[in-house]
């Protein structure tokens, strides 16, 4: 059976952040993650995390202003000084809690600029930020997140655009970040993905659909895909990043079974 990392930002979200490190190790998980740390100190949430023996799983480099709309910056011509502002921030953090994942949100495309300038942003972005994380051991995760639903306007919108776009990149510490909702939702055909691609695959997050929910509540097999990860050998993480149907608690039956 995989690892289960607690999405933070999703699960448990009645209660106080700080509190959530210690609700997620009581319900058996490994690691956390979330979205955005950068409200907090890292060394407030590094003791969080120590007491609670869990793994700092993975976070976002900051998405420029999410409160406007803003979904990431790596795609944005002209904002290349703050993208690489953002860099540092996540390198500082990443040092702290000893995190080995960052996600680097694409964003939205924005009117009026051409498809081949915003792929030369990203890919001189994404290269940026390779480089500058491989320092202190951490790789960079692009996830493919559909535009139909859950981000309308949001540029890297195809599972097959993003490994396309690993070529590009062409950094050893750049991965494809999975998330099965996502990629139902965009194309489907999970398994025969998965096979194909797994090496490429450095993280990975589940939620069922449609929903949203947690394992078990819509359309996707995940028994069957769990098997097919141990199969794989699949070695990283899955990070729980779902909305429960009800409250957290109710909804874990999936990960005790």
């Amino acid at each position: 059976m995989p690892k289960f990392a607690a999405n933070l930002s999703f699960l448990f979200a009645d209660r106080p952040f700080p509190e959530r490190f210690a609700l997620a190790a009581a319900a058996g998980f490994g690691g956390v993650e979330y979205l955005f740390p950068y409200e907090h100190s890292p060394h407030d949430i590094a003791e969080w995390l120590q007491a609670s023996d869990l793994e700092q799983v993975l976070f976002n480099l900051a998405p420029g202003d999410w409160a406007a709309g803003e979904r990431g910056l790596a795609c944005l011509p002209h904002r290349q000084g703050e993208f690489a502002e953002s860099v540092e921030q996540a390198l500082e953090y990443a040092v702290v809690l000893d995190c080995e994942r960052v996600h680097c949100m694409a964003g939205l495309s924005p009117a009026g600029v051409a498809e081949a300038e915003l792929e030369a942003t990203y890919i001189a972005n994404l290269r940026y930020a390779a480089d500058r994380l491989a320092t202190v051991g951490v790789t960079v995760m692009i996830e493919p997140i559909n535009s139909r639903i859950d981000m309308p306007g949001y540029w890297l919108d195809d599972v097959a655009k993003g490994f396309r776009l690993l070529a590009a990149v062409d950094r050893p510490n750049v991965k494809l970040q999975y998330d099965i909702y996502h990629a139902q939702i965009i194309a489907g055909d999970l398994a025969r993905t998965l096979e194909a691609n797994i090496g490429q695959i450095g993280h990975i997050q589940i939620a069922d659909n449609p929903g949203r929910h947690e394992p078990g509540t819509g359309e996707i097999n995940y028994p069957y895909l769990f098997a097919l990860l141990d199969r794989l050998g699949y070695a990283g993480w899955v990070g729980c990043e779902y909305r429960p149907l009800t409250t957290t608690e109710a909804g874990l039956g999936w990960l005790k079974k």
